[in-house]
Order: structure tokens, then C-alpha cells, then sequence
């Protein structure tokens, strides 16, 4: 007999991703399914989701790159793929500069930061009290841009230096003008970049933009803002204070966009007249990234505080008396001012700024001038050696940046022997290059530099010596003569075992979603799995310039190019941009289209943009930067938009209808069954259909929007898509299109992308963030079509068990047709107030004790909670929360049953810290143990809530945005 055969058992069900992913598991499935009343997940999906906007063709994959098909793949696969891909990109050295360099994150930072799920899966710092730790790192970060720019105040950052300038011209823009319409000056020796994004930005607004020559400017018209590159793009130093006097005489408020390392050895913008200063943090060790993602900051005078936009980090107090951080001022201000507000930013990049924070606190001020002052110098050796070889580089002043005249020699010549050598020299002109050094420069390679510019021949002279000074110190007025980061924070963790344990306090006082659920509605908090991050940081990604020639990045545009695929066979669109980077910016570039659409065939005069009262707050305030006026659509008792109120505005201006902005599943957390004839009738009054995506985790597999009826629609894909929020950032917010919307796709001045009446960038880099693009690449790849299709019907599962469970405690808002949430639920609390003094607020910090962060609150309507479980959470999970809200819930009956004080009770002192309940003196009519451990599952795994509940009105009153004296601590 011969030998028997044995089977090789399939890893088809363990090794799938999509198992991974999904967190309840079959039989949990079935447990929820059976509570809810249905037999099948596709029972459920049937009565939540209304018949007519199911897609009738399913997801399909199939022959994007070859290798995505409709089963996921396992993260072994999946990373072989990347790598393949990573592997064809060219690792050339660049020179290029334009406000984008090579840096070092130093590896303490890499892996304990930057790699670290404890610091990307944290969320917005909302709830303060459980975000002391990136709040402490964002302050930080405030006080390098205030020390280093002079200026009194800094926000938590924004998303491009080019972003940032545009951001501060509004901000000028908001300060200076009450009538006519004054101009908006920018120097031509602004990054190119940086020229075309504020020049769209404008655009949209009818800001009339002048850009020229800073010293022939006449200021013969009227002026309310400059902008100044500092150094210039071509590397000038110039003294810019002369200059800044005429502008201040005429009117107009300076804004200075200043290279953050220079200003260790230059003087900072605020002492030469600076009324705001932008600029990048991505030399301070965040990688290149093609492009991003990169925090960049915007400071300016204490006067104009209130003018900021973004976010802000203030010193506050808590209810011990204890120092504790929290977002400051108007920090949410789309939301409270809507149409009125100056900014969408309702982001930052704060995994990115914390990064560039720590940089400083690990290199210190003497770190950090001495990384400046070596750059300076290879720059100043290269300077000379260009001299010794009969090159003309002016005699200006310089930091790291030199332009350099070719003479007779083409400037190309020169760009493709630099490319035999695997060099990217910056070309300027036929007979110009500039040439940018940075932190990983070596005095080889400038002495390859000097080879090239000889024909490749060898030097005849040694570059040691040929620099006057090792000082090479600037002449007055341009010297830095004012100390920074003299606070200890940046003098004390220069040993790693320091930084490590300081990373790692801080780490310890933020909860994230390597500890528990965070269900907050609309924000789609799911696993950012471990597979999907690692590519991030491979050098193949991270260390590439974003203006390479594209024929050094076949592997980015390859994944890129699938990318769109994936996103427009999901969503149903023919055209896909990836270069918004947030969602607020996609929303604005979705607008920016449609306006030009419009103005293409002779409808410009449109600008009515219909928005449902419910939308969330961005909407409004993207429509406004867009150009357009917002009317407001009435939304009825059950949450759903009127039809008939929306049929009579679209009637009413159906001369000037432009769009309306719509997100769905609602802002309510419901399918609104009308959503076809909503798009119908915006159609038949000739405007275009905007989505808001941010609920897409609803439709994935289920429904397309251009199948609904949308013309154009951002993706969040820090949302469904599995980009981490990073603790409020970073994001990317693509927008896909009909065909017809195609050609005004964004374009840039530097890669040439887009649509050929493109609306010019909308961001710095062409293709927005590309290094966290390859998150999402990997997720779809990994989950395929039918693991993406259940991870849907999971999440929409969770979210209706969820409202069964608490309705009848804390009851659910709304519901569509069937009694069915889609994948969130708002759940109501307002009728508790009255009865028992208890708030929404008072329910949220309760929850820390429970282990949770809360829910979102009091949005879209104040007084109740918005719950999103994801499908990643398990039922196990998604008990344990369900359960510490129930439990609060009798809690608050003990108030409403005169067992416990309206006012010292565990919810209006909550959180309760260990502090508190280790201190000598309890006062309180309830037990220690009540405050702290509510629940068994608590015993042995309590997190602990690093500060009590904080003074939100003493923060504002006494305004502190940097770091604070190390004595109110010890106070």
C-alpha cells in the first residue's frame, strides 16, 4: 500500500485580514443579530438602508495592479506588495529645498512616537482631562514656534506652510478690511508653492493678489497684507524691516513665512516688524514623506488671538488647583460661527507636531544651533568652492540655500550630470540652479556637489580652509540676538534614558485606542492595524522629496494610481484627487470644483450653496472660503432634511443655485430615504450635488454616492479608511468626481497634475500627504471587496445594537425607516438637566472614570451624545461600554431619588484622580471606591485620569499658550 496523503489544512479563515479587522466574531454576530430581531447581517442591512439606494453591482477589484481581487489578503501579502512597490522608487539625494528637507528623527522619537500606537491612535483632545500628555507635547510645540519667531502666540499647528499663508492672509484679511477690497501683496521669491495656494485661496474669495517685487512696491493702491519668504526661496537673507514699516504705514499687516531652523541663528520675524509668521516643522525631524504629512505653525501677536485659526493649547487649572492643558479660545469656530467663520481648519497635524516638538526638547536650543550652524557652514564651504570654480552665487547673505549662476553652461547640463550621480539639483532657469543643503549633508557630499560643477573632474583644491571662519556669523541687524527654549523641558531630556521616560510619562496620560473604545460619532474611531502603519516610515516612502522628477517615483504613483481606482470603484466616481489633506480641505476643493464648473459654461454668476441645519460645521465654512452664500435648509422632528423646504429654497434661487452640501447617511446618524429625490431636485435647478463623506463608513460595498446622486464627494481617509487620527491629525480628505467635474481637478506649479482647467493646489505638495496614503492602500488591499462590504455591515450592526441597548435608558434620538440607526446614534440627555442638574458634560467625564473616553457631545444637538463603535470593536467591547453608561444612568436615578447630592455626587466631581482618592481627606458622601472602581472590570486595569476637571473660563481669562513656569507645578 502506498502512504496515505495528509491534507494541508487552509489558513484561509485565520490568515484572512478581514478577521483581523472586524471585531465581533461569528458567534457574537449571531448574539447581536438575534437581540436586534434578525437572522442575517443582510436581513439587518435590508431594513436599514432604504431599497432605492442600494448599488446593484458589487464591489469588484479585479485587475487594479494585478494583484487586488475581492478576497482580502493576508498583511504578509499585503507588505510583500509595498515593498515591491517601495522598492521601485529611486533614493536620490536631494538638493532641492523649497521648504522641504532631509532630517534625522532621532530613533527614540521613530519608535516611541512616531511608530507608536499609544501616541497615532489618540483622538482630538476634546475630553482634555484624559489628553494631558499630547497636550503637554503640543504646548511644547507652541513654545518653539512663539521662541523661535518672537512672536506672543502660536497655535497646535496646521497642515502646510503653503496652507498656513493662505490661512493668514484670511486671518489679515478678517482683521484689516470693513470695506472696499483692498489687495493682498506676496513677494515672487515665496515658494512657488506657496504663491499658487494663496492665489486660489484668494481666488475664491475675489481678493486681488499682486505678486512682484517686495522693493519696487509703490503701495499705491490699497494694501491690507504682505507676504515674505525669510530667507527667500532663492536663499536670500534679506533685512525686510524697512519694508515692513512702508506696508505698516499703508495699512497692511506683514506676514513673514520664515524657515523654523534658520531662526536659530537669524533674527526672529516679530523683531523686524512680523505680524505673523508661518512656515513648516518638517526639518525638525519629521520625514520628507513625498510631501507629507508635516505640521506647519502660524504665530502672531497676542492682539490677535482671537483672530487664529485651528486650534490653540492653553495653561489652564483643574479642580485641585493643579496646572492642566486644554484647547483654548475659539477652537471649534466653524462650528460656533458657521458661514461666518475665516477658516474650515478643524485639524491639525499633531502626531507630526508633537514629533517636531520633541525634536527640539531632545536636541535643546545648543542642539539645535549647532545642527544650524553645520548646515550654514557646508553651505558657506559650498559657497566658496562654487567661487574657486568661477560660479557666480551673488554676494548676499545666506542660510542653507544658494542660487547659482551657470554663466555659458546650461543649467540642464549640469541637472542630468548631477543625475548620474543620483542627485536632484533645483532648476531654476536655463542658466540657474539653486542648490539646498540640509542636517544629513556631509562634507563629501558637498565636495560631490563641487565634482559635478567641474565636469566631473577632480577638484584642484581641498575644501578644508577655504571658509574664512568656522564662525561664519551674521553681520547686524541679521544676527539672532534673543535666547530661546530657555525653559527646562528643552535643557534636560538630552540623555535617551531621559527622553524615553518622558515620552513615556506622557504617553501614560493620554488614553488611546491601544486601551479602550473611543465612540465618538462622526469621527469613526477604528483599528489602525499594526500592517497598515509599518510602510510609513520605510525610507522608500518617507525620504523622498515631493519635487523629484516623477521618473524617480514609479513605485509611489503605481500605488497612488491603484489608490484611485479603489476609491472610485467604491464610491462610484470616474476622477479621483488625492491632494486635499484634511477633510475640511477636500471639502473646500469638492466646492472650489464645482464653482468652476459652473463658471465654465457661463453660469459663474451661481453662488447659492443650500446646507441642511444639521450638517456639520465645516460645511458652512467651506462654502464661504468657496465663494459661495450659504442658505440654511430646515431639517424636521425626526432629523431628516424637509423636502418640501428644500424644494422651495432651490426654487427660490434657481437663478444662482450652485450646490448643496449634504452628508450621508445624515449628520443624525440616519439613511435618509429621500436622498435621491434631494439630488434630483438640486439637479433640476441647475446645481451640483456635494457629499460630505465623513459617514462613509456606512456605504462602503453597500451604496456609491454617484449612484445616490452626488456629483463630487470627499473621503475622509483618517476615517473609514484607516488613517490614524494621530491625536487630531494628521488626515487626508481626496474628493472623487463625475466625469463632468474632472477637468478642474486641482493642479500644481511644480509637478504638473490635475485637470487641464484645473482650480490651481489646494495644498503644497501635488499629492497632498503621499507617505500615509500607502494606510489606506494597504486596508483596501488587505480587506478586498468583500471584507470591506462586511466591515460595513459589521459597523452598522454595532452601532443599531448599541441604540437597543441604551434606548431605553438614555433614549435614541433618531431613527430611520424600520426603527434603525445607520452606523452611529444619538442618544438624548437633555431631559436630565432639569430634573437632576446632571449635563452631558457631567455624563462624559463620569465615563473616564468608567475607562472610556466619551462619545461625541453635544453635537449635532447640544445636550446629547453621538455614539460610532466601528466594526472593530467586539461585542465584548461594545458590553463593557454600554454597561458603564447604563451604570451612570443609575447613578444619575439616585439623584433624581434624593440618595445622592444634586451637587457632590460622582458625576459632577468626576474625573476622580488617584490623588484624590489616596489623599488624607475625603469629604464626599460616597465612597472611594464608588469613585474609582464603578465597575469589576476596572480591578487591575484603571486608567487613571492624570488631572480632575478642568477650569475651561480660568484658561481663557488668563491666557497661557507656552510652556509654563516649572514653579506652578511645583506650586
Amino acid at each position: 500500500m502506498g502512504a496515505s496523503k495528509t491534507a494541508i489544512p487552509s489558513l484561509d479563515y485565520t490568515d484572512r485580514f478581514e478577521n483581523r479587522h472586524i471585531g465581533p466574531r461569528p458567534d457574537q454576530i449571531e448574539k447581536m443579530l438575534s437581540y436586534l430581531g434578525f437572522n442575517t447581517l443582510d436581513d439587518l442591512i435590508d431594513a436599514a438602508i432604504p431599497r432605492q439606494i442600494r448599488t446593484t453591482r458589487p464591489l469588484s477589484f479585479a485587475g487594479i495592479g494585478g494583484v487586488v481581487g475581492e478576497q482580502s489578503r493576508s498583511e504578509h501579502e499585503a507588505l510583500q506588495d509595498l515593498k515591491a512597490l517601495a522598492s521601485q522608487n529611486k533614493m536620490y539625494r536631494s538638493y532641492i529645498g523649497m521648504g522641504y528637507y532631509n532630517t534625522i528623527t532621532p530613533p527614540v522619537i521613530l519608535r516611541n512616537i512616531l511608530e507608536n500606537p499609544g501616541w497615532y491612535t489618540q483622538y482630538t483632545p476634546y475630553q482634555a482631562e484624559i489628553a494631558q500628555g499630547r497636550l503637554e507635547a503640543l504646548i511644547n510645540f507652541q513654545t518653539v514656534v512663539t521662541d523661535l519667531t518672537g512672536l506672543e502666540i502660536a497655535n497646535a499647528s496646521l497642515l502646510d506652510e503653503a496652507t498656513a499663508a493662505a490661512e493668514a492672509m484670511a486671518m489679515a484679511h478678517a482683521i484689516k478690511v470693513r470695506k472696499g477690497n483692498p489687495a493682498f501683496f506676496v513677494s515672487d521669491e515665496c515658494h512657488p508653492q506657496t504663491v499658487a495656494v494663496v492665489q486660489t485661496r484668494a481666488g475664491a474669495l475675489d481678493i486681488p493678489v499682486i505678486v512682484g517685487d517686495w522693493r519696487t512696491v509703490a503701495f499705491d493702491q490699497p494694501v491690507f497684507g504682505v507676504l515674505l519668504q525669510y530667507p527667500t526661496t532663492y536663499g536670500a537673507v534679506e533685512d525686510y524691516a524697512p519694508f515692513i514699516e512702508k506696508a505698516h504705514a499703508a495699512g497692511a499687516l506683514a506676514i513673514v513665512a520664515a524657515d523654523i531652523l534658520s531662526l536659530t541663528l537669524l533674527r526672529p520675524p516679530a523683531e523686524f516688524g512680523a505680524d505673523i509668521a508661518v512656515g513648516t516643522t518638517q526639518r525638525f525631524g519629521v520625514p520628507l514623506g513625498y510631501g507629507g504629512p508635516h505640521a506647519a505653525y502660524l504665530s502672531t501677536k497676542d492682539e490677535y488671538k482671537r483672530q487664529i485659526p485651528g486650534r490653540i493649547c492653553g495653561v489652564s487649572i483643574d479642580a485641585e488647583g493643579k496646572p492642566a492643558v486644554r484647547l483654548a479660545l475659539q477652537t471649534r469656530e466653524q462650528h460656533i460661527r458657521r458661514e461666518k467663520a475665516t477658516s474650515n481648519i478643524c485639524t491639525a497635524q499633531v502626531l507630526l507636531a508633537v514629533v517636531a516638538g520633541m525634536y527640539a526638547v531632545w536636541h535643546g536650543p545648543e542642539g539645535l544651533k549647532e545642527i544650524a550652524r553645520r548646515v550654514h557652514l557646508l553651505t558657506a564651504t559650498l559657497d566658496a568652492g562654487l567661487k574657486r570654480l568661477g560660479y557666480d552665487t551673488g554676494d548676499q547673505l545666506y542660510f542653507d540655500t544658494l542660487r547659482v549662476d551657470t554663466g555659458k553652461t546650461s543649467a540642464h547640463l549640469i541637472v542630468e550630470r548631477a543625475l548620474a550621480h543620483e542627485i536632484n539639483l533645483r532648476p531654476i532657469d536655463d542658466h540657474t540652479l539653486g542648490i539646498s543643503l540640509d542636517q544629513v549633508t556631509s562634507q563629501g557630499d558637498v565636495a560631490e556637489l563641487l565634482t559635478i560643477f567641474n565636469g566631473d573632474q577632480p577638484l584642484d583644491f581641498e575644501l578644508d580652509g577655504i571658509v574664512p571662519s568656522l564662525a561664519i556669523a551674521y553681520p547686524s541687524p541679521h544676527a539672532r540676538e534673543t535666547p530661546y527654549l530657555e525653559h527646562p523641558v528643552f535643557n534636560t531630556h538630552h540623555s535617551e534614558t531621559e527622553m524615553l521616560r518622558y515620552i513615556t510619562r506622557l504617553e501614560h496620560r493620554d488614553l488611546s485606542l491601544n486601551y479602550s473604545m473611543i465612540p465618538l460619532g462622526s469621527c469613526t474611531m477604528k483599528l489602525n492595524a499594526t500592517a497598515e502603519m509599518i510602510p510609513v516610515t520605510w525610507p522608500e516612502f518617507g525620504g523622498i522629496h515631493p519635487y523629484v522628477p516623477q521618473g524617480q517615483t514609479p513605485g509611489y504613483h503605481e500605488m497612488m494610481t491603484r489608490l484611485e481606482k479603489m476609491l472610485a470603484e467604491i464610491t462610484g466616481f470616474d476622477e479621483v484627487s488625492l491632494q486635499p489633506n484634511a477633510g475640511s480641505q477636500g471639502e473646500y476643493t469638492g466646492l472650489l470644483v464645482i464653482r468652476e464648473y459652473q463658471t465654465s459654461r457661463g453660469q459663474g454668476h451661481r453662488d447659492v450653496c443650500l446646507i441642511p441645519s444639521s450638517a456639520h460645521g465645516t460645511n458652512p465654512a467651506s462654502a464661504t472660503m468657496a465663494g459661495f452664500k450659504v442658505v440654511v435648509v430646515k431639517c424636521d422632528s425626526e432629523g431628516n432634511i424637509e423636502v418640501d423646504d428644500l424644494r422651495a429654497k432651490a426654487e427660490q434661487h434657481q437663478e444662482n443655485l450652485a450646490a448643496l452640501m449634504v452628508t450621508y447617511p445624515s449628520t443624525h446618524g440616519v439613511f435618509e430615504e429621500s436622498i435621491v429625490e434631494i439630488c434630483d431636485v438640486v439637479h433640476q435647478h441647475g446645481g451640483q450635488v456635494y457629499m460630505d463623506g465623513a459617514n462613509m463608513n456606512a456605504q462602503v460595498g453597500l451604496c456609491r454616492p454617484a449612484e445616490i446622486g452626488a456629483d463630487v464627494c470627499h473621503l475622509n481617509l483618517h476615517k473609514t479608511f484607516c488613517i490614524p487620527h494621530g491625536g487630531g491629525g494628521p488626515g487626508m480628505g481626496p474628493i472623487g468626481v463625475k466625469s463632468h467635474l474632472a477637468p478642474y481637478l486641482p493642479t500644481h506649479p511644480v509637478i504638473h497634475i490635475g485637470g487641464p482647467e484645473g482650480i490651481g493646489p489646494v495644498a503644497a505638495a501635488p499629492f497632498g500627504s503621499p507617505s500615509i496614503l500607502t494606510i489606506s492602500y494597504a486596508y483596501i488591499s488587505m480587506m478586498g471587496a468583500h471584507g470591506l462590504t462586511d466591515a460595513t455591515r459589521v459597523a452598522i450592526l454595532n452601532a443599531n445594537y448599541i441604540a437597543k441597548r441604551l434606548d431605553p435608558h438614555f433614549p435614541v434620538l433618531y431613527k430611520g425607516k424600520n426603527g434603525m440607526v445607520a452606523h452611529e446614534c444619538i442618544v438624548d440627555l437633555r431631559q436630565l438637566k432639569e430634573r437632576t442638574g446632571i449635563e452631558v458634560a457631567d455624563v462624559a467625564k463620569r465615563l473616564m472614570d468608567y475607562g472610556f473616553h466619551a462619545p461625541t457631545i453635544s453635537f449635532p444637538v447640544p445636550g446629547t451624545m453621538m455614539i460610532e463603535p466601528t466594526e472593530s470593536e467586539d461585542m465584548g467591547e461594545i458590553d463593557r461600554f454600554c454597561d458603564a453608561l447604563i451604570a451612570i444612568r443609575d447613578e444619575i436615578a439616585e439623584i433624581e431619588l434624593g440618595m445622592a447630592d444634586r451637587e457632590d455626587n460622582v458625576l459632577k466631581n468626576a474625573p476622580h484622580t488617584s490623588l484624590a482618592i489616596a489623599g488624607d481627606e475625603w469629604e464626599h458622601p460616597y465612597s472611594r471606591m464608588k469613585a474609582a472602581y464603578p465597575a469589576h472590570w476596572l480591578i487591575g486595569n484603571k486608567f487613571w485620569p492624570p488631572v480632575a476637571r478642568i477650569n475651561d473660563v480660568y484658561g481663557d481669562r488668563n491666557l497661557v499658550c507656552a510652556c509654563p513656569p516649572v514653579e506652578s507645578y511645583a506650586d
